[in-house]
């Protein structure tokens, strides 16, 4: 049975060059159109689609307000749709805040190097995040018979900031048996047992998903966090600076956008600028972080294999590192690296992932020694560290 996609955009144009992509995918079928987000939650009630697409700004209705209330209703994977500017930052993140599960540029030609490299990633990013809908519909109804989980909140001000809201937050990640590959499983995380190993720094891989998972980890580290955390999200360029800076009005540790030549400190965590690459440099206790430009034939920019590997020499042995959801592989080769020079590998499982291509390509390699739901993954980072 073919995925069926709710289009949502105020362009007549827009509206029917998605559905021509959508539609040209065996797999996919678009069941409806709605011009503006009121529409676009009421054809979610009666039409069910298993995947929305949505445009941010709308008459009668805008798209962050839309997501909000659809997922009040009807949880529905939501790919966003967003232009490549600050304003168009600042509204993914709320659009994520508010429930959205990934993004795209709007425009194709800043999606990939040519058209038909951009149809095929449309096609597959809608094709993945409906794998998380009956999950979604599922911990929807969970949640309505148990009590609210208390909202993160900011310590950097008394007031509560706004998170990026994940269904992921307060649903119970029950890990299925029936997998091929696992090392070892972890469910609540009482029954983590630190291995004892020492470390220097943490590193964190991530892409589709990453923003809410990132968040999630981030925010319950201490301030006094002991080491430096090198972080690499998949993500546009004009993007990496309003999400570091909103991870450091959240969070207790600082998080800033990296720069060429910053030294690593304890307490910060280093986002990987987009359309560069991040690479470690020095020894360990007098490291810095080298941004360089990233060459026609990387597939990602930044990539976490270039940096793990570059940690993988730098720290040998005392890198705490850590592959989240994402699309794709990034991740394992780098992982590899850090595996083979005596440092420690974890995978988010899969149940928690938004999409499990990453993770599992680690898994499925035999390179992470632990397969970890996102709400326990701080925990036993914290565990692991000896500092809980």
């Amino acid at each position: 049975m073919a995925v069926k996609v709710l289009v949502v955009d105020d362009s007549s144009f827009f509206r029917r060059r998605v559905s021509e992509i959508i539609n040209a995918d065996s797999r996919l079928e678009v069941v409806g159109n709605a011009v503006n987000g009121k529409e676009a939650v009421e054809l979610t009630q009666k039409l069910q689609p298993d995947v929305i697409t949505m445009d941010i700004e709308m008459p009668v209705m805008d798209g962050i307000t839309a997501v909000r209330e659809i997922m009040k209703v009807s949880p529905t994977p939501i790919l966003m749709f967003s232009s490549l500017t600050h304003d168009g930052a600042k509204a993914t993140l709320d659009a994520l805040d508010a429930g959205a599960l990934d993004f795209l540029p709007k425009k194709f030609e800043d999606i990939a190097r040519n058209r038909d490299e951009a149809v095929e990633l449309l096609q597959k990013r809608v094709a993945e995040l409906a794998r998380k809908r009956i999950f979604m519909r599922r911990s929807a109804t969970t949640r309505s018979t148990s009590t609210p989980s208390s909202p993160l909140t900011s310590t950097h001000t008394s007031t509560t900031k706004p998170t990026l809201t994940s269904r992921l937050q307060a649903e119970p990640s029950p890990v299925s048996s029936s997998r091929s590959v696992r090392t070892s499983v972890v469910k609540p995380a009482l029954r983590f047992k630190a291995s004892g190993k020492k470390y220097q720094i943490v590193a964190i891989g991530t892409s589709t998903g990453g923003p809410v998972a990132l968040q999630k980890i981030l925010t319950q580290l201490p301030a006094n966090f002991p080491y430096p955390i090198v972080l690499i999200q998949h993500m546009p360029a004009t993007f990496t600076a309003a999400f570091a800076a909103r991870l450091d009005q959240l969070c207790k540790i600082g998080v800033k956008e990296a720069e060429n030549g910053d030294m690593l400190k304890p307490g910060m965590a280093y986002l990987a600028p987009g359309g560069k690459q991040m690479m470690l440099d020095g020894r360990p206790g007098a490291s810095r972080l080298r941004i360089i430009d990233s060459g026609e034939r990387m597939n990602y920019k930044p990539c976490v294999d270039v940096t793990f590997g570059s940690a993988a020499k730098v720290f040998q042995d005392k890198v705490l590192s850590m592959v989240l959801t994402g699309m794709g592989a990034d991740g394992r080769d780098g992982a590899r690296m850090l595996k083979n020079s005596g440092s420690t590998i974890w995978a988010q499982d899969e149940d928690s992932c938004v999409v499990y291509g990453m993770p599992q390509a680690v898994a499925k390699a035999g390179i992470s020694s632990h397969d970890l739901p996102l709400d326990r993954i701080a925990e036993c980072i914290l565990i692991e560290l000896g500092l809980q």
